[in-house]
Protein backbone atom coordinates (compact mmCIF):
# COMPACT_ATOMS: atom_id res chain seq x y z
CA UNK A 1 0.00 0.00 0.00
CA UNK A 2 1.41 3.13 -1.08
CA UNK A 3 1.03 6.59 1.50
CA UNK A 4 -0.29 9.89 -0.16
CA UNK A 5 2.18 12.37 0.81
CA UNK A 6 0.39 14.88 2.12
CA UNK A 7 1.61 18.56 0.50
CA UNK A 8 3.83 21.15 1.68
CA UNK A 9 2.76 24.53 3.56
CA UNK A 10 4.31 26.01 0.96
CA UNK A 11 2.91 23.68 -1.39
CA UNK A 12 -0.94 24.47 -0.11
CA UNK A 13 0.17 28.14 -0.53
CA UNK A 14 0.82 28.31 -4.40
CA UNK A 15 -1.85 26.06 -4.58
CA UNK A 16 -4.36 28.28 -3.66
CA UNK A 17 -2.92 31.34 -5.45
CA UNK A 18 -2.91 29.83 -8.60
CA UNK A 19 -7.10 29.22 -7.46
CA UNK A 20 -7.05 32.94 -6.82
CA UNK A 21 -5.09 33.82 -9.82
CA UNK A 22 -7.22 31.15 -11.98
CA UNK A 23 -10.63 32.98 -10.86
CA UNK A 24 -9.45 36.27 -10.57
CA UNK A 25 -9.42 35.97 -14.57
CA UNK A 26 -12.71 35.45 -14.70
CA UNK A 27 -12.59 32.52 -17.65
CA UNK A 28 -14.18 29.65 -15.76
CA UNK A 29 -16.62 28.13 -16.04
CA UNK A 30 -19.47 28.12 -13.40
CA UNK A 31 -19.23 24.78 -12.55
CA UNK A 32 -15.63 24.67 -12.17
CA UNK A 33 -15.23 27.99 -10.36
CA UNK A 34 -17.57 27.10 -7.77
CA UNK A 35 -15.57 23.77 -7.25
CA UNK A 36 -12.29 25.69 -7.35
CA UNK A 37 -13.39 28.26 -4.71
CA UNK A 38 -14.46 25.53 -2.43
CA UNK A 39 -11.12 23.78 -3.13
CA UNK A 40 -9.93 27.46 -2.18
CA UNK A 41 -11.94 27.07 1.03
CA UNK A 42 -10.37 24.00 2.17
CA UNK A 43 -6.99 25.21 1.44
CA UNK A 44 -7.36 27.99 3.63
CA UNK A 45 -8.68 26.52 6.54
CA UNK A 46 -5.84 23.87 6.46
CA UNK A 47 -3.03 27.03 5.86
CA UNK A 48 -4.39 28.58 9.11
CA UNK A 49 -4.63 25.62 10.68
CA UNK A 50 -1.14 25.36 10.20
CA UNK A 51 -0.22 29.14 10.78
CA UNK A 52 -1.82 28.43 14.29
CA UNK A 53 -0.18 25.16 15.04
CA UNK A 54 3.17 26.84 14.19
CA UNK A 55 2.18 30.34 16.12
CA UNK A 56 1.64 28.05 19.42
CA UNK A 57 5.01 26.45 18.95
CA UNK A 58 7.18 29.39 18.27
CA UNK A 59 4.90 30.92 21.74
CA UNK A 60 6.63 28.10 24.02
CA UNK A 61 10.02 27.19 24.34
CA UNK A 62 11.96 24.39 26.52
CA UNK A 63 13.39 25.77 30.08
CA UNK A 64 16.63 23.52 31.82
CA UNK A 65 14.10 20.89 32.90
CA UNK A 66 12.66 20.40 29.55
CA UNK A 67 9.01 21.79 30.38
CA UNK A 68 7.47 24.15 28.11
CA UNK A 69 7.09 27.53 28.80
CA UNK A 70 5.96 30.92 27.72
CA UNK A 71 8.25 33.39 25.94
CA UNK A 72 8.04 36.19 28.13
CA UNK A 73 7.02 39.40 26.70
CA UNK A 74 9.85 42.25 26.13
CA UNK A 75 9.64 45.31 28.79
CA UNK A 76 7.86 47.64 27.59
CA UNK A 77 6.18 45.55 24.76
CA UNK A 78 2.60 44.09 24.30
CA UNK A 79 0.92 40.81 23.62
CA UNK A 80 -0.91 42.96 20.74
CA UNK A 81 1.54 43.32 17.57
CA UNK A 82 -1.24 45.66 16.37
Amino acid sequence: MTEKKQPTFEENLTTLEQIVTQLEQGDVPLEEALAQFKKGVDLSKTLQTTLQGAEKTLATMMNDNDQEQAFETPQGGSDNAD
